[in-house]
This record gives structure tokens, C-alpha cells and sequence, in this order.
């Protein structure tokens, strides 16, 4: 399998988080006509930005539940998003790696990927040609808990409510 590098995980960062958006914000860009509660003038929130409010908090809620942990957020998170990109391409990731890649350091890093071991969602190895590295992966359990994850985000968008006035 072939690594990442530091700036490929940094790329890949940045399209995770422009995918974030993306999903939260729907295909289309929100309309600036658009106001919620009647309200008028520049301190009335839009349409769209209410939906995608209320879509991450249902997406946050959801995970929460989906996995089962308080403990799948923020960087351990961003692991694990990392992690499913790099399988789905054949690629993989060490412990510096991840850690970069959420920007924690090292050590905290190690104790995020030791959750994701314990929860069942990943697997810690050491790397075959440099036994100083440990190479992370989902587990099959792992994989599968993200795209099920993944298709009820799916689900939740195309059946949220619309706000159209």
C-alpha cells in the first residue's frame, strides 16, 4: 500500500472539510432573499443557514448515537474521516500521520487512535519496512459503521424539510 505524505493528508484535509460544507450547505449556494420567521432586514437569519444549523446538529446527534461515543469528535473525528479516505484508495496512514492530519501532537494522537482501537474502529500495526512506525487502519467493523453513518447523513438530507417561503 502506498502512504500518504504530511501535504497529501493536509489536501486531503481541506477536501474533507470543503465536502463538510458542501453537505451542510447543499449543492446550491443559499439564497439571500431568503428569510426565516418573517422577519425582515440584515439581522433576519436566511433560510439556508438555518438548515444547515439544524443539519449539523442533527449530523453531531447522529453520530453520537450511530457510534455509540461522545469520544468520535473534533480530531478523532478528522482520524476517522482520514482513515476512510485512505482506504477507499488504497493507501495508508501512520500514527504521525493521523495526528498531523487532525493537528494534535503526537502523543495526544496516540491516545485517539487507542480509543478508536478500543471502540473496535481501527487497528494499529507496525509498519513492515520501519518497525519505528505504526500504521493505522479501520477495521472492517470500522468501514462498514461509516458508510452506514455516511448513508443516513444521505438519508437525513434529501428528507430535511425545506424552507422555502
Amino acid at each position: 500500500m502506498q502512504q500518504f505524505s504530511h501535504s497529501e493528508i493536509a489536501e486531503l484535509k481541506s477536501r474533507i472539510d470543503q465536502i463538510q460544507e458542501m453537505l451542510a450547505g447543499g449543492a446550491a449556494a443559499p439564497q439571500p432573499g431568503r428569510i426565516d420567521g418573517g422577519r425582515t432586514g440584515s439581522d433576519a437569519p436566511e433560510a439556508g443557514l438555518l438548515d444547515q444549523i439544524a443539519f449539523s446538529i442533527q449530523m453531531r446527534r447522529t453520530r453520537k448515537s450511530h457510534f455509540g461515543s461522545n469520544q468520535l469528535s473534533g480530531p478523532t473525528w478528522d482520524m476517522m474521516l482520514d482513515l476512510m479516505l485512505a482506504r477507499s484508495a488504497g493507501r495508508e496512514l501512520s500514527a504521525s500521520d493521523l495526528a498531523a492530519g487532525a493537528g494534535v501532537p503526537l502523543s495526544s494522537g496516540m491516545r485517539m487512535i487507542a480509543t478508536l482501537e478500543q471502540l473496535g474502529l481501527a487497528e494499529r500495526f507496525t509498519d513492515a519496512r520501519d518497525r519505528r512506525r505504526s500504521i493505522v487502519r479501520l477495521t472492517d467493523r470500522g468501514c462498514e459503521s461509516m458508510a452506514s453513518y455516511f448513508a443516513k447523513m444521505d438519508q437525513a438530507w434529501q428528507n430535511r424539510p425545506s424552507r422555502t417561503m
